[in-house]
């Protein structure tokens, strides 16, 4: 009884791979609807709260003081070698390298490029508005604060809002804002949500940022993801910019490809309808104009009479004393 070989794992990821369409009918992109909107407002207000809160020296100002004094990295040592190397799933470089990594493979895979550019607005709208709003607040962190109490603000400090927070919503959130099914962007939004929380309360643990700083880079980051549905005609008009000069790039005369060589053999599959006017195929006449071959005079020897002769360009000495093939030499015979 025959029966069939199971697959591998890796073999039955490959297979679903094979059957993915290059490029997908409908591509869902989200629109700024109205539930979008009264969201992005909604953040905007409690954006604006925490900063308004932090400025008037607020209860938030002295539960920023209060976990400071906590110093969590001292309560819970045990954790701090592990928090180190978690915090790296913070900063833009390590982790800008890993998305568009992935995004890239995605955009190969269905012949687009909205994953790479969706990526690409993304975090130019990141370093503009927290990179402006941390230079223009210039809040010191805990290990440089110089008054109890105080909110630090506008001492030359680039920590408010949190850069490590404000880059994790944003590069682990593109992936569920390009997510293909409805399933994935759930699953993939509550993975971003749950790591760019844990970067957050990581900086706090390791005294970099005061809590208010990480609950403003939520924001921010959220912000920007909420806002990417307006830039989208943008991403499809730069998409279809891109690749008509990668058409016209091809199109050039010193990238054009060269024609299909005729394969060989052609001339002599034609058949007698490709005749001349004279009633002879072109190629025989072509072959009948050619000038005839001429042997060399003289008698044609044999194999076995000619002389040994030693290329060119050998090593191997030659033999003056070497007989031709087919003569007999004599030889001693033995005995005497």
């Amino acid at each position: 009884m025959r029966t069939e070989r199971l697959l591998t794992r890796m073999e039955r990821v490959f297979e679903r791979l094979d059957r993915e369409p290059e490029r997908p009918a409908h591509i869902d992109v989200p629109v700024m609807s109205r539930h979008r909107v009264v969201l992005f407002l909604a953040t905007l207000a409690f954006y604006a709260a925490i900063v308004w809160a932090v400025v008037i020296t607020s209860w938030l100002v002295r539960l920023d003081w209060q976990v400071m004094f906590f110093r969590p990295y001292q309560q819970w040592p045990e954790i701090h070698a592990f928090l180190d190397y978690y915090v790296v799933l913070g900063q833009r470089g390590p982790t800008a390298v890993m998305v568009s990594a992935w995004l890239g493979w995605r955009s190969w895979r269905q012949h687009t490029l909205r994953p790479l550019l969706a990526l690409g607005v993304s975090l130019l709208l990141l370093n503009i508005t927290v990179g402006a709003a941390k230079i223009g607040m210039g809040r010191l962190g805990p290990h440089y604060a110089t008054s109890i109490g105080s909110n630090e603000m506008w001492l030359g400090g680039d920590i408010f809002p949190s850069g490590h927070t404000a880059n994790a919503v944003v590069t682990w959130g593109i992936l569920a804002y390009l997510a293909s099914t409805p399933a994935a962007r759930r699953w993939l939004s509550a993975l971003s949500a749950v790591t760019s929380l844990g970067v957050g309360l990581t900086t706090v643990y390791l005294g970099t940022h005061w809590l208010s700083d990480v609950v403003l880079g939520w924001a921010a980051g959220l912000l920007i993801l909420l806002a990417l549905p307006w830039f989208e005609p943008l991403i499809a008009r730069a998409e279809a910019r891109i690749l008509s000069l990668r058409d016209t790039w091809l199109a050039r005369p010193g990238t054009a490809t060269a024609p299909a060589a005729a394969p060989i053999g052609a001339s002599a599959l034609r058949t007698p309808t490709h005749e001349s006017a004279g009633g002879q195929d072109p190629s025989i006449a072509a072959r009948s104009a050619r000038p005839p071959l001429h042997r060399a005079s003289g008698p044609h020897t044999t194999r076995s009479e000619r002389i040994p002769v030693t290329p060119a360009g050998s090593r191997r000495p030659p033999h003056s004393d070497r007989m031709p093939r087919g003569t007999t030499s004599a030889r001693p015979v033995p005995g005497g």
